[in-house]
């Protein structure tokens, strides 16, 4: 649990690689800063209310209360905690890698043009409240987890909650300057595709512990089902985003490659330890053609989203709850159940982060100065440069 728990703290090292490769060199700084800040902030939050309000034990099924700190439980230390697999201390370390995961997401999607402040605002409460809110409905034993859903290890609780905030923060941040042209999406070249590229492998490699880890426990059996399922999904998400978008815009779009394998990465999350290897395939090639033709929609709705988030982590989400409902060899789990399940996280994600951007939006604005994206992030709001000795046109 503990080498699982430091695979997904990794994942953040994965995540800041992928958004500044897929952005402009000049808001590399406060790409870093941002994810530097979610993990701190966010685990931070996690000992304060969040660990808590997530797993509240007996409650109502809807909201816990805030308890403030993790003090363990009599047994907290003992083999009666988690039949003796792992402690209560280990437990709110795994759980706290998750927490912040949420608002990374979000960090991808309105990259270059929203203020460092409120967007800092925004990660406090949707970290420090809304997701383990929306955690302890299915985690904690609230009423979802009574009603039969199932997400094993968070294509919803996780990924979904992070991709419909990203929806909202992108409609009300609006595109950045130049993304659209008579309408058109015109392409805004990332700086580092290589950098890119290290993290979509970097994130793979960290999914061993996201997934593997959710099995809480060392059974070797169910474990090593998990991680076969997981790379299979991975890479069948791969192959098939770079085979549809070779067939749709004649290219081998490598941007789409990555994608596809972290698609199907997000697709399988919610079922990984029920599913058979063929149903792994499946599961992850549907979510690598999802990819494909979600960025396209998303493009003609005229939303800008940098590095596919939306596209990445609600689509492919929503995909992967629902096909547990389809695919698992469990058979309580049911569609029904399933679709519920999204409903209701697409309610309390959609209602929460509109309210957090809107209030923010007629107070204190969220989007920088014209002047300021055009310039850079970097110059404007953190007085830096990344790549201080490769200024292009110096002499």
């Amino acid at each position: 649990m503990m080498i699982c728990t430091a695979l997904v703290f990794f994942m953040h090292l994965g995540f800041a690689f992928l958004e500044i490769g897929l952005t402009r060199q000049k808001n590399t700084i406060n790409i870093l800063f941002k994810n530097i800040f979610i993990i701190t902030i966010g685990l931070l939050l996690y000992y304060l209310v969040g660990f808590n309000l997530m797993y509240p034990g007996e409650f109502n099924g809807y909201l816990g209360s805030i308890v403030p700190g993790i003090a363990p439980p009599e047994n907290g230390m003992t083999p009666d905690y988690a039949s003796g697999g792992y402690t209560w201390w280990t437990d709110f370390l795994f759980q706290g890698m998750f927490a912040a995961t949420a608002a990374t997401i979000v960090s991808g999607a309105v990259a270059e043009r929203i203020k460092i402040g409120p967007f800092m605002i925004f990660t406090i409460i949707y970290v420090g409240l809304i997701y383990p809110i929306a955690g302890s409905w299915k985690w904690g034993g609230g009423f979802l987890d009574e009603l039969g859903f199932y997400d094993f290890a968070g294509s919803t609780l996780v990924h979904s909650v992070g991709g419909w905030a990203a929806l909202v923060a992108v409609c009300a941040l609006g595109p950045r300057i130049g993304k659209f042209k008579d309408g058109k999406p015109q392409a805004i070249p990332g700086h580092s595709i290589p950098l890119a590229t290290a993290g979509v492998l970097i994130l793979w490699l960290g999914w061993f512990g996201f997934n593997g880890g959710s099995v809480l426990s060392a059974d070797p059996e169910l474990t090593s089902l998990t991680l076969v399922t997981t790379c299979l999904a991975a890479a069948a998400g791969g192959v098939v985003a770079a085979l549809v978008s070779f067939l749709k815009f004649k290219n081998l779009d490598l941007t789409m490659f990555l994608n596809g394998i972290l698609g199907g990465l997000v697709g399988i999350t919610a079922g990984a330890d029920v599913m058979t290897p063929e149903s792994a395939i499946l599961i992850g090639a549907i979510a690598g053609a999802l990819i494909v033709f979600a960025v396209s929609f998303i493009d003609r709705l005229r939303l800008d989203d940098p590095v596919g988030a939306i596209a990445v982590h609600l689509v492919c989400g929503m995909w992967g709850t629902l096909a547990v409902g389809i695919f698992s060899t469990n058979p309580d789990h049911t569609l029904y159940a399933q679709f519920i399940g999204v409903l209701c996280y697409a309610a309390i994600c959609l209602v929460s982060a509109f309210l957090i951007f809107f209030v923010m939006k007629k107070t204190v604005g969220i989007r920088v100065s014209e002047k300021e994206e055009l310039e850079g992030l970097d110059a404007h709001e953190h007085g830096m440069d990344a790549y201080p000795d490769f200024r292009l046109n110096e002499h």
